[in-house]
Protein backbone atom coordinates (compact mmCIF):
# COMPACT_ATOMS: atom_id res chain seq x y z
CA UNK A 1 0.00 0.00 0.00
CA UNK A 2 1.56 3.75 -0.77
CA UNK A 3 1.96 6.05 1.70
CA UNK A 4 0.87 9.99 1.56
CA UNK A 5 2.87 12.19 4.24
CA UNK A 6 1.48 15.02 5.66
CA UNK A 7 2.38 17.32 8.09
CA UNK A 8 3.70 21.52 8.71
CA UNK A 9 6.81 22.87 7.22
CA UNK A 10 9.69 21.62 9.50
CA UNK A 11 7.47 18.56 11.25
CA UNK A 12 10.35 16.62 10.06
CA UNK A 13 8.38 14.64 7.32
CA UNK A 14 11.42 14.50 4.74
CA UNK A 15 13.31 12.91 6.92
CA UNK A 16 11.23 10.58 8.52
CA UNK A 17 10.08 9.43 4.62
CA UNK A 18 13.78 9.10 3.32
CA UNK A 19 14.48 6.28 6.53
CA UNK A 20 11.42 4.53 5.43
CA UNK A 21 12.63 4.57 1.61
CA UNK A 22 15.79 3.51 2.66
CA UNK A 23 14.30 0.75 5.34
CA UNK A 24 11.51 -0.84 3.76
CA UNK A 25 12.16 0.35 -0.21
CA UNK A 26 9.14 2.83 -1.32
CA UNK A 27 9.80 4.88 -4.25
CA UNK A 28 10.02 8.61 -2.82
CA UNK A 29 8.18 10.94 -4.75
CA UNK A 30 8.73 14.26 -2.84
CA UNK A 31 7.15 16.93 -4.63
CA UNK A 32 9.33 19.95 -3.37
CA UNK A 33 12.39 17.95 -4.90
CA UNK A 34 10.36 17.34 -8.46
CA UNK A 35 9.70 20.45 -8.56
CA UNK A 36 13.17 22.33 -7.46
CA UNK A 37 14.67 19.94 -9.95
CA UNK A 38 12.24 21.37 -12.55
CA UNK A 39 12.89 24.86 -11.43
CA UNK A 40 16.50 24.07 -11.85
CA UNK A 41 16.30 22.85 -15.60
CA UNK A 42 16.05 26.54 -17.11
CA UNK A 43 13.81 25.17 -19.21
CA UNK A 44 10.57 27.72 -19.98
CA UNK A 45 8.37 25.40 -17.10
CA UNK A 46 11.32 25.95 -15.05
CA UNK A 47 11.32 29.52 -15.15
CA UNK A 48 7.22 29.44 -14.56
CA UNK A 49 7.81 27.22 -11.49
CA UNK A 50 10.41 29.35 -10.32
CA UNK A 51 8.38 32.39 -10.21
CA UNK A 52 5.94 30.67 -7.79
CA UNK A 53 8.47 28.63 -5.42
CA UNK A 54 10.17 32.07 -4.99
CA UNK A 55 7.22 33.97 -3.88
CA UNK A 56 6.43 31.02 -1.20
CA UNK A 57 3.28 30.21 -3.76
CA UNK A 58 2.12 26.67 -4.52
CA UNK A 59 3.02 25.72 -8.36
CA UNK A 60 -0.42 25.84 -10.26
CA UNK A 61 -2.27 22.36 -10.65
CA UNK A 62 -1.88 21.53 -14.08
CA UNK A 63 1.74 21.52 -13.32
CA UNK A 64 2.22 19.18 -10.15
CA UNK A 65 -0.53 16.74 -11.37
CA UNK A 66 1.12 15.97 -14.86
CA UNK A 67 4.15 15.65 -12.86
CA UNK A 68 2.43 13.10 -10.37
CA UNK A 69 0.74 11.31 -13.24
CA UNK A 70 3.56 11.03 -15.11
CA UNK A 71 5.86 9.47 -12.01
CA UNK A 72 2.80 7.26 -10.90
CA UNK A 73 2.47 5.93 -14.83
CA UNK A 74 6.56 4.75 -14.06
CA UNK A 75 6.26 3.06 -11.26
CA UNK A 76 5.87 -0.30 -11.47
CA UNK A 77 2.43 -1.90 -10.13
CA UNK A 78 4.32 -3.73 -7.55
CA UNK A 79 6.61 -0.84 -6.36
CA UNK A 80 5.13 1.30 -3.23
CA UNK A 81 5.22 4.60 -3.38
CA UNK A 82 5.71 7.24 -0.43
CA UNK A 83 4.17 10.53 -1.67
CA UNK A 84 5.70 13.68 0.23
CA UNK A 85 3.91 17.18 -0.71
CA UNK A 86 1.09 15.88 -2.26
CA UNK A 87 -2.03 16.69 -2.17
CA UNK A 88 -1.68 20.18 -0.64
CA UNK A 89 -5.61 21.16 -1.52
CA UNK A 90 -8.84 20.41 -2.27
CA UNK A 91 -8.02 20.36 -6.15
CA UNK A 92 -4.89 18.06 -5.87
CA UNK A 93 -6.68 15.94 -3.42
CA UNK A 94 -9.84 15.39 -6.02
CA UNK A 95 -7.06 14.65 -9.32
CA UNK A 96 -4.63 12.71 -6.99
CA UNK A 97 -7.73 10.43 -5.87
CA UNK A 98 -8.39 9.86 -9.56
CA UNK A 99 -4.74 9.37 -10.48
CA UNK A 100 -4.35 6.63 -7.79
CA UNK A 101 -7.14 5.00 -8.33
CA UNK A 102 -7.03 4.68 -12.17
CA UNK A 103 -3.52 3.28 -11.71
CA UNK A 104 -4.97 0.98 -9.12
CA UNK A 105 -3.15 1.58 -6.15
CA UNK A 106 -4.33 2.36 -2.57
CA UNK A 107 -3.03 4.39 0.11
CA UNK A 108 -2.85 5.65 3.54
CA UNK A 109 -1.87 8.79 5.04
CA UNK A 110 0.33 9.86 8.12
CA UNK A 111 -0.09 13.42 9.49
CA UNK A 112 2.82 14.08 11.40
CA UNK A 113 2.09 16.47 14.44
CA UNK A 114 3.84 19.66 15.22
CA UNK A 115 3.06 22.88 16.84
CA UNK A 116 4.05 25.55 14.80
CA UNK A 117 5.77 26.80 16.82
CA UNK A 118 8.15 24.13 17.18
CA UNK A 119 8.44 24.05 13.20
CA UNK A 120 9.51 27.49 13.18
CA UNK A 121 12.18 27.16 15.48
CA UNK A 122 13.47 23.89 13.56
CA UNK A 123 13.23 25.28 10.26
CA UNK A 124 15.35 28.39 12.02
CA UNK A 125 17.94 25.84 12.80
CA UNK A 126 17.83 23.92 9.35
CA UNK A 127 18.15 26.92 7.44
CA UNK A 128 21.39 28.00 9.42
CA UNK A 129 22.91 24.26 9.86
CA UNK A 130 22.13 22.94 6.15
CA UNK A 131 21.91 26.32 4.02
CA UNK A 132 18.56 25.94 3.09
CA UNK A 133 17.74 29.05 0.79
CA UNK A 134 14.08 27.82 0.90
CA UNK A 135 13.83 27.75 4.88
CA UNK A 136 15.81 31.20 5.18
CA UNK A 137 13.21 33.63 3.82
CA UNK A 138 11.18 33.81 7.16
CA UNK A 139 8.25 35.56 5.59
CA UNK A 140 7.79 32.85 2.24
CA UNK A 141 8.29 29.89 5.52
CA UNK A 142 5.52 31.49 7.49
CA UNK A 143 3.74 32.04 4.02
CA UNK A 144 3.69 28.29 3.44
CA UNK A 145 2.61 27.45 6.88
CA UNK A 146 -0.74 29.57 6.46
CA UNK A 147 -1.21 27.38 2.73
CA UNK A 148 -0.83 24.26 4.95
CA UNK A 149 -3.22 25.86 7.49
CA UNK A 150 -5.88 27.08 5.20
CA UNK A 151 -5.69 24.47 2.05
CA UNK A 152 -3.88 21.30 3.41
CA UNK A 153 -5.59 20.82 6.60
CA UNK A 154 -9.22 20.31 5.21
CA UNK A 155 -7.89 17.69 2.35
CA UNK A 156 -6.47 15.68 5.69
CA UNK A 157 -10.11 15.75 7.59
CA UNK A 158 -11.34 14.23 4.12
CA UNK A 159 -8.86 11.73 4.19
CA UNK A 160 -9.24 11.16 8.38
CA UNK A 161 -13.28 11.10 7.46
CA UNK A 162 -12.20 7.87 5.33
CA UNK A 163 -10.52 6.13 7.94
CA UNK A 164 -7.64 6.53 6.46
CA UNK A 165 -4.97 8.70 8.17
CA UNK A 166 -2.73 7.64 11.17
CA UNK A 167 -1.70 10.38 13.57
CA UNK A 168 2.43 10.70 14.77
CA UNK A 169 3.52 13.29 17.33
CA UNK A 170 6.28 14.82 15.81
CA UNK A 171 8.05 15.88 19.17
CA UNK A 172 11.24 14.22 19.90
CA UNK A 173 14.25 12.61 18.67
CA UNK A 174 14.44 11.65 14.66
CA UNK A 175 14.49 8.12 16.43
CA UNK A 176 11.80 8.02 19.14
CA UNK A 177 9.66 9.72 16.02
CA UNK A 178 10.33 6.92 13.53
CA UNK A 179 9.64 4.24 15.81
CA UNK A 180 5.98 6.02 16.52
CA UNK A 181 5.69 6.14 13.07
CA UNK A 182 6.38 2.20 12.24
CA UNK A 183 3.97 1.30 15.21
CA UNK A 184 1.36 3.60 13.67
CA UNK A 185 2.04 1.96 10.46
CA UNK A 186 2.27 -1.65 11.72
CA UNK A 187 5.95 -1.63 9.65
Amino acid sequence: MDLVFFGIQGSGKGTQAKRLVEEFGYYMFEAGGELRKIKASGTELGNTVARYIDNGELVPFDIIMQVVKEAVAAVPADQQILFDGIPRDEDQKKAFDEILSAAGREFTCLHMLLSKDEAVERIKGRAEIEGRVDDADQEKVLRRMELFEEKTKPVIAEYAAQGIVVEVDGNGSVDEIYERIKTALHL
